[in-house]
């Protein structure tokens, strides 16, 4: 398997020693496990794993969509990303590029409560933009009636600021954001609606903005689709959308509607015919699925037949440099037993322990992170303030009088910088209840077994490895203290539990399912 690495430090507590120790556990990494490492490695000095201005971490995400590699290689997860939230996201869009993350010196990629944590996260990110539980879609509507800040990458040219504080029972407030103008970087917005409407290509708005090195909101230099999607974002006539509800006037004003419009006919007129609509065939196990012989990733592969019906597999990679003979194996069939798999494991026990273990470490990492820095910070300057303005009220003498009010104004800049970054780290801090993640797997545990999207989230959540055989496979769980080896059941076997069985998974050595023709198959599950 072709790899890359990332490497990055990020505090003059760490020099470039720290990255040649990280680069020399990943090389032996690959090299244990016979991965080749193509390219020279992506390296972030002085880069903090919290911020999205990483530019060698950008770029590897970016090159991802090459097909060039289908793993990265990092000394730790924490040199990936500090936050975990973030992380989980960052991993969502490699996988689409058949990308996998790999720690070189950690148990498989992380600790237990690390790899749970990222795929649920990741999941309730994607499941519940459709199949909300009803306290979170309450609270999320409530944001949007009031058009407060609902997550979410902020477009460039707006920002945040704290619109409302709630007290809770922990003493710790819930802050609620709303979206005002950025006024440094607004002008960029109207000067792209501005370029576009005077018919200057994309392809010169775009060099036009990465000459000055203007990046976009995620910290990348611009390309036809950022430009596009600036384009095309009602936000910016200042109309905020929730859920198919728009409220006009909902958030500031960028650009006019005149200016607007004009640019959407423009995009309209330019809009080429649709090629003929082609089905996009989802893998669901990729990044997760491997052979078992020698260990490489499996790839989706499809194929249509002389009758036009398409035909779809997983196949070794390693097949096509004719490395492995392992067998394709068609997708539905693995896919429907994974599924089954996965939805086994949400017993009220697992449930109460993902959701004790996720929100326990969200709560842990963030009184770990930068907050309580910046809040010290806050409070020094505060304390320094009041101290300044007793000393003002009993001065007489005109020249310190003056150095009080010049100490003051320097004070007043030093807090508005610090509340700015204070804004943005609560807004990087995940915060979820036992309530939503117990909500969101109950809502699995109870969902349709043929739906795409539930089949998809149960895969994303709930498995983190598998290894395939001829005649078995071995299934590893991303809570990490369960992993099950079986045989792999006949196809037909597979599609009479889909239409009409009933599987029973107990403590004993035997699953049994048991179909409506009153045959009998055994998946012969060992627990570990």
């Amino acid at each position: 398997m072709n790899v890359v690495i990332y490497a990055r430090y990020s505090s003059h507590n760490q020099t470039e020693q720290s990255i040649d120790g990280q680069l020399k556990d990943c090389y032996a990494y690959a090299e244990k496990n016979n991965f080749t490492v193509i390219d020279e490695p992506y390296i972030d000095r002085a880069k903090s794993g919290t911020k999205d201005d990483r530019e060698a971490f950008q770029k590897m995400i970016e090159d991802s969509k090459k097909g060039l590699f289908n793993g990265v290689i990092v000394w730790k997860l924490d040199r990936f990303a500090r936050n975990r939230y973030d992380s989980a996201t960052y991993k969502s869009k490699l996988k689409k590029n058949n990308v996998r993350v790999m720690s070189a010196v950690e148990n498989i990629t992380d600790d237990p409560a690390g790899v749970i944590t990222e795929s649920v996260l990741e999941g309730m990110a994607e499941y519940f933009s459709l199949n909300l539980g009803e306290n979170v879609k309450r609270g999320m509507g409530l944001n949007a009636d009031k058009c407060y800040y609902n997550g979410g990458t902020v477009p460039l040219g707006f920002k945040l600021e704290e619109a409302e504080r709630i007290s809770r029972k922990n003493n710790k407030p819930m802050i609620k954001y709303r979206y005002v103008i950025d006024e440094e970087k607004a002008p960029i917005i109207r000067k792209v609606f501005e370029m576009y409407n005077e018919r200057y290509l994309m392809a010169d708005i775009q060099r036009y903005l990465n000459n000055k090195q203007i990046k976009t909101a995620f910290g990348n230099e611009f390309n036809k689709n950022s430009i596009r999607g600036i384009l095309i974002n009602t936000k910016y006539k200042s109309t905020y959308t929730y859920n198919g509800k728009e409220t006009l006037d909902g958030i500031p004003r960028i650009v006019d509607d005149e200016t607007f419009y004009k640019a959407q006919d423009m995009l309209n007129i330019k809009k080429q015919a649709p090629a003929r609509a082609r089905a996009k065939t989802e893998y669901l196990l990729t990044t997760k699925l491997f052979c078992g012989h020698c260990k490489d990733m499996m790839i989706g592969i499809s194929g249509t037949s002389s009758t036009g019906k398409l035909h779809t597999y997983y196949t070794c990679k390693s097949v096509k440099l004719k490395k492995c003979k392992k067998a394709n194996v068609q997708k539905n069939y693995i896919e429907d037993i994974l599924v089954t798999k996965a939805r086994d494991l949400l017993t009220d026990e697992n449930i109460e322990y993902i959701a004790n273990t996720v929100v326990g470490l969200t709560e842990k990492e963030r009184n770990n992170s930068d907050l309580k820095r910046l809040n010290k910070l806050l409070s020094e300057n505060e304390k320094q303030r009041d101290n300044l303005l007793n000393n003002l009220a009993q001065c007489t003498i005109d020249s310190i009088t003056k150095s009080i009010f010049d100490k003051l104004e320097v004070l007043d800049k030093e807090k508005v910088g610090i509340e700015k970054e204070i804004i943005l780290e609560e807004a990087n801090c995940v915060t979820v209840t036992t309530t939503q993640v117990k909500t969101f797997l109950k809502g699995l545990r109870k969902g349709k077994i043929n739906d795409p999207l539930y089949r998809k989230t149960l895969i994303n959540v709930l498995i983190y490895k598998v290894y395939l055989y001829d005649d078995n496979f071995t299934v590893f769980f991303t809570t990490q203290d369960k992993k099950f080896e079986g045989k792999l059941p006949t196809i037909q076997e597979v599609e009479d539990y889909f239409k009409e069985g009933v599987v029973r998974l107990t403590d004993e050595t035997d699953c049994q399912v048991k179909t409506q023709s009153n045959r009998l198959f055994n998946i012969n599950f060992r627990r570990f």
